[in-house]
């Protein structure tokens, strides 16, 4: 017996050495802690000393975590509830690492606590990784300024202040009139600290008030509070006199630009946050248009009026395209990255016009989007994916709804009706809502993934990584499969700053074990890496372009790997279930 105790412990000491968690024993009335595994390496000591009893162990957390880690001790002994927390501790380099500690206590029969024993994981990596996302969720990493889903929560506020005391705002949209040609002649890196030094420049012709974000590539947001038509044309010219007379900084030397300025005062000219962006967007156009280093300030012109006319008419070819059922599905393979064979098959939307030539989902959706009719398309193209499920019994789909839908209780009454008890069906379909869609609405967005899981049918988050998804939102979520936005996935072999941040979400997947999807995917360059990383799979033109008849996509030809890895056994196991 003594001797399998002296194996029992010699293995344990062996697995804790691998995983590098340490046990404690906690004599509670005697205050004394006894330690169990690497310690010393755990806390950077020579000695434990400074860690033997439970005053001085509490006098290494960070105050403003002991208030927590007592609370929830205190609940332990008082109700026997689990005993689980997360907490920085003070090393021996005086830098703090964090900790999960989970533990249990034995009690006297009077209910004091006797023991408590526990174990302890350091979790700094993963905590840094949550709190770089975490940052990202709000913030552009370039510039330091606003992310667009967070200025647009910053002009939703603006717009009900601006509603409630009967002011105005305005919008600004600054945009590099010649980023290409500079990106072209010094690169990207020139390209970044160009943008870098126009938001440094933003900031030095605003208010300490007014609100910068970066909006998307080279365009910049400008929140205005307190502002009428004049002053914002004021502070439009300001921008643009400011940057064109003074050179940007950078490690080539100065670089000149010029910029283009689209505004909007609101909440006369706009009423949603997404009107004041889109016709920001709008006037900012049409100031390239008339020959940029330019400001227009929105409003409808003869032009603009021909083109909401236009976009009339595409409204109504849609209609039509609905009531005759010339809506119709291309299919894109989804490519398991090791045998390179389809896994899933992509539902993309287009309309077949009455002449037969068929028309791309960018052609229409766009308008579709902005009259509001987005519900009904995805409603059919819905009633289109079940058919074909019915039609192939062996193939798998997946179908992208808009974020209008993931909110649309009827849309979920039919899935329900069409997939009811009919778990064949329910579990070759995955449905895929955007990752910047879930963020507006965490707790919404939750309740519907749990519903469509519910039903046996998978869920997977699009464009993973535009919105900058935390660790604790894909724990609240609980989707299946992520796919990796197409943005990070370009030029990905030229891009050292894409590949870590893509190292960085596939990390994240894997912990929650969710297979991955790399969109985009254009070069053997860009799979490479891929395979490297080990995404589950891919999708792009290197694999097959979006087709009416599956059976004609040119699929590559299947492969096995000689040596697949450990991960992607188990990812070809679970995916199989």
């Amino acid at each position: 017996m003594a001797g399998q105790a002296t194996t029992v412990q010699t293995d344990l000491m062996a697995a804790l050495s691998a995983s590098g968690d340490v046990v404690y024993e906690w004599d509670v009335a005697r205050d004394t802690l006894k330690w169990t595994g690497p310690a010393g390496e755990f806390f950077g000591l020579e000695s434990l000393a400074p860690v033997d009893t439970g005053d001085l162990f509490h006098g290494r957390i960070n105050s403003e975590d002991l208030k927590e880690r007592l609370k929830r001790l205190s609940r332990h002994f008082a109700t026997g509830a689990r005993f689980d927390c997360e907490y920085r501790l003070r090393g021996g380099d005086s830098e703090f690492i964090w900790v999960h500690e989970r533990g249990q206590a034995d009690f006297l029969p009077d209910g004091r606590p006797l023991v408590m024993r526990g174990v302890m994981r350091a979790i700094t990596s993963r905590k840094r990784a949550e709190q770089r996302l975490e940052y990202l969720a709000n913030y552009d990493e370039l510039t330091g300024h606003f992310n667009r889903f967070r200025l647009r929560q910053a002009i939703d506020f603006a717009l009900t202040a601006c509603r409630r005391f009967g002011r105005t705002g305005a919008f600004l949209t600054v945009d590099i009139d010649n980023i290409a040609m500079i990106n072209d002649a010094f690169g990207y890196e020139i390209g970044d600290a160009v943008l870098s030094g126009l938001a440094e420049r933003l900031d030095q012709l605003t208010g300490s008030s007014d609100i910068i974000g970066r909006v998307e590539g080279d365009c910049f947001g400008l929140l205005l509070d307190h502002c009428n038509e004049a002053m914002a044309e004021e502070m439009a010219e300001r921008i643009i006199v400011g940057v064109r007379e003074s050179a940007i900084q950078t490690v080539m030397g100065e670089v000149a630009i010029t910029v283009s300025v689209g505004g909007i005062v609101f909440p006369t000219s706009a009423q949603t946050s997404f009107d004041v962006m889109s016709r920001a967007e709008m006037a900012l156009r049409q100031a390239k248009k008339e020959g940029r280093n330019h400001h227009v300030a929105y409003q409808l012109t003869e032009m603009q009026r021909h083109n909401l006319r236009q976009d009339m008419g595409i409204a109504k070819q849609v209609q039509e395209a609905l009531l005759d059922n010339r809506l119709v599905l291309a299919y894109q393979p989804i490519i398991d990255t090791h045998t390179l064979e389809p896994k899933y098959y992509e539902c993309l939307l287009r309309m077949r016009r009455p002449d037969g030539l068929i028309l791309p989902a960018g052609a229409f959706v766009p308008v579709v989007e902005q009259l509001g009719l987005m519900r009904q398309i995805d409603r059919c193209t819905l009633d289109l994916a079940v058919e074909e499920l019915h039609r192939d019994l062996n193939v798998r789909l997946t179908l992208n709804i808009s974020g209008m839908t993931a909110s649309d209780q009827a849309w979920l009454r039919k899935l329900v009706g069409l997939l009811r008890g009919q778990p064949e069906i329910a579990t070759r379909l995955m449905i895929e809502i955007t990752e910047t869609v879930v963020l507006q609405d965490l707790d919404e967005s939750a309740r519907f993934v749990a519903a469509v899981r519910d039903l046996g049918c998978g869920v997977a988050l699009d464009d993973f990584g535009a919105g900058y998804t935390s660790f604790r939102n894909l724990q609240a979520l609980a989707v299946d499969m992520v796919k990796i936005d197409g943005a990070f996935i370009k030029d990905l072999a030229n891009r050292p700053d894409n590949q870590l941040f893509i190292r960085t979400l596939l990390g994240l997947a894997k912990g929650f074990g969710l297979d991955t999807v790399a969109e985009c995917v254009e070069t053997e360059a860009e799979a490479a890496i891929l395979r490297k990383e080990e995404v589950t799979f891919m999708q792009g033109y290197l694999y097959g372009r979006p087709e009416l008849d599956r059976n004609a996509i040119a699929l590559p030809t299947p492969r096995l790997l000689q040596q697949p890895t450990r991960h992607a056994i188990a990812n070809r196991a679970l995916s199989s279930r």
